[in-house]
């Protein structure tokens, strides 16, 4: 881990209870850092997770890096001050998307399983940007491997209970997407950035029975439980 400070930080107004992963969404992995690391800019992260692996820290984890911007999760709507923000350097949507690569994978992997650890995060509260700012932002989008952190319980699994549907009306499917923890005030980015999470090829922004029965296996009890 190499340091490399940056100044946009403050301090805390709530205990750590997060983690949040982003995509950098810029042409090159050193444009992003010098962003993330410009006074101007008022950005930053925690962490930076390059393509090949090496992991930039920016922000002291006890300090309030500004990585989230106006977001909500699970009635928190400070997510600066709860969580720990990653930045993994990728062009994002904009500028050529790509997945992500092993390297940059194995090195986020103990990355995760270390801040976890250190605060007692829970599964269901390690999240993507797009998770949490749903009407905002899309990353780290569909080409995340979420099912990588997700084997070793450092994040929700996709569930794959043989469940009915619920038959929830829409209405229905958006409290009970609320419950789990979204901002719903956008209703369809809502289930867009649920879909993009847990049915990645299939983001339509519609209600179908087979979301209606994700998220219900989601709200059920362990074993999948966010613990």
């Amino acid at each position: 881990m190499t340091d490399a400070p940056s100044p946009n930080f403050d301090a805390r107004a709530l205990p750590i209870s997060m983690i949040v992963l982003h995509y950098t969404g810029m042409e090159s992995g050193e444009a992003a850092i010098a962003r993330l690391r410009d006074p101007e800019a008022k950005v930053s992260a925690h962490y930076v997770v390059e393509e090949d692996g090496t992991i930039l820290k920016l922000v002291d984890e006890e300090k309030r890096a500004w990585h989230a911007g106006r977001s909500h999760w699970r009635g928190i709507t400070d997510v600066n001050s709860a969580s720990v923000g990653i930045e993994l350097v990728n062009p994002g949507h904009e500028f050529g998307y790509r997945t992500f690569p092993d390297a940059q994978m194995g090195a986020l992997i103990p990355l995760v399983a270390a801040i976890k650890a250190r605060h007692g995060i829970t599964r269901g509260n390690v999240v993507g940007h797009s998770d949490i700012a749903p009407a905002r932002k899309q990353d780290p989008g569909e080409l995340f491997h979420w099912h990588a952190l997700a084997r070793l319980r450092l994040a929700l699994p996709r569930p794959t209970r043989n469940l009915v549907d619920p038959g929830w009306p829409d209405a229905g499917f958006m409290l009970a997407l609320e419950r789990f923890g979204y901002d719903v005030e956008d209703r369809e980015a809502a289930v867009r950035a649920f879909q993009r999470r847990f049915r990645p090829e299939m983001i339509d922004g519609e209600v179908d029975g087979e979301c209606r029965c994700l998220l219900l296996a989601l709200l059920l009890p362990k074993p999948l439980g966010d613990e």
